[in-house]
Order: C-alpha cells, then structure tokens, then sequence
C-alpha cells in the first residue's frame, strides 16, 4: 500500500530521517519502533504529508504522493492519528465526527442558497453514519457531550472514529496506548483488529512492547534516522541492534 524509498528529511543539521525504504503491505497491522529521538513520528509526519521530504519518493497504492498535502491524502484514504488528540473541545463527541467527512454538498457556496433539500437529505445521511462509527468505537452514547468532557483513552477513541468517516484504506497510528488506562486499550486494541480484518493496512508507532508484539507483525526499528531492522516480533526481540538502540549509544 505504502512504498518507502530512500527518504531523507533534515532540520538543519539534524537529520530526522536518514534514508528510509520500506514497503507497507496492503492487510497488515505493521509496527513501528524505536528509542525516543529516532525519527519516527518525522517519518510519520512527513509520509502523512505535514513535511516535504528532502529526498526520496513516497508511493501510495502504486502512485507518488510525496509532497501531497495531508488533505489531499486524507481523500486518497491515506489518514493519521496523533499522540495527543486535538478534538474541538466545545463540539459535541458527534459534530466532531461528522465535521470530517469531505466533499459535502454544504461546503459549496450557492447549494446553501438553492440545494437546501439536497443538503439536508445529505446531513441525515452523515449524522447516521457517524453514529453508526461511534456506536462501533464505543462512544455512541457520548454523542450529546462535548469533546472536552473524555477521558484521554475515549479522546484517542473519538480520533479514530473521526478519521474513519473518509473511509481510509491505510491508517497510520502514532502511539495509541499513550496515557490510556487497560480497560479502553483493550477496546482500542480490539478495534483496530477488527478494522484491519475489514481489509484496513495499519502502521502503528508504539513504546507498548506488549502491544507491539502481540498485534504487530511485521515491526520495522529505527535508531538515529535509519531503518535498522525489519522482521517478526520474535526476531526483533532477540536481535542485538535492538538492543543496543534502547540500552545503548543509539538511545537519542
């Protein structure tokens, strides 16, 4: 789904990525790891499109897209979460969901003048399918409250059903388990498997080994910009660079 080739991106002197290539097959649930100061969530970033990267080629599903903008991405059914969600605090847990479908007949300036039947036929529709999304991530009964009142694990809940309204094919998750009690981990956990037997190709940033290696296969290692292991839980677990990256000189 994601082919990863050679890609650089550096601020300043500081090279952040340091020539990465990787292929992400389509169906997995694929992790990502490494010791803080590695370089992942610049990978993140600059796959999900928020940074130009200095080299290399990025393809999704076989077509270009580095230097694509996030939205743009997002369409295309490329869609990223983020360590710390960022919710409209004062929407309710169901306008934040349903603000994030695209393409919407209301975001057209004369349909607000001459397309009121269309644009309510089509709001009825959204207002349906997310509560169809929340129901399935948990929240549905949260729907009335405003964003601000969730917990931090139903925060990263909401961000997931947020993205799922445009229907994204490759989900790239940036440290879901952080700040998040077992209880709602479980359920994130649980979701994510699920989605993933509905076809959807997951690439998930993780400092939670037992997440990681239960769910994860393959798991990709970066230290210091680089790509230095890809392989089964089982062979990451034993092999000597990876330890050295959390133990040793690598740690940045």
């Amino acid at each position: 789904m994601i082919a990863v080739d050679g890609l650089v991106k550096t601020f300043d002197s500081l090279r952040a990525v340091d020539g990465v290539s990787f292929l992400l097959q389509a169906g997995t649930i694929t992790g990502l790891i490494g010791p803080n100061g590695a370089g992942k969530t610049t990978l993140f970033n600059t796959i999900a499109g928020i940074y130009r990267p200095d080299a290399g080629t990025i393809a999704f599903d076989g077509e270009r897209v580095d230097g694509l903008a996030p939205d743009l991405l997002f369409r295309r059914g490329l869609a990223r979460t983020f360590q710390i969600p960022r919710p409209f605090a004062e929407m309710t847990v169901l306008e934040n969901v349903m603000l994030a479908a695209t393409n919407q007949e209301g975001e057209r300036f004369w349909s607000n003048w001459l397309r009121h039947g269309l644009i309510a036929r089509e709001e009825r529709a959204l207002r349906d399918r997310a509560m169809t999304i929340l129901e399935f991530t948990t929240l549905d009964r949260l729907a009335g409250e405003p964003a601000r009142t969730l917990s931090g694990g139903q925060q990263k809940l909401l961000e997931l059903a947020r993205i799922l309204v445009g229907e994204p094919r490759v989900i790239l998750l940036d440290e879901p388990a952080a700040g998040v009690n077992p209880v709602l981990m479980d359920t994130l956990v649980e979701k994510i498997v699920a989605l993933n037997k509905r076809g959807v190709t997951f690439l998930v940033i993780e400092h939670n080994m037992d997440l990681v290696m239960s769910v994860c296969n393959p798991i990709l290692v970066m230290a210091q910009g680089r790509l230095i292991l890809e392989g089964t839980a089982e062979q990451v677990r034993n092999d000597s660079r990876v330890i050295d990256a959390y133990l040793g000189g690598a740690v940045a």
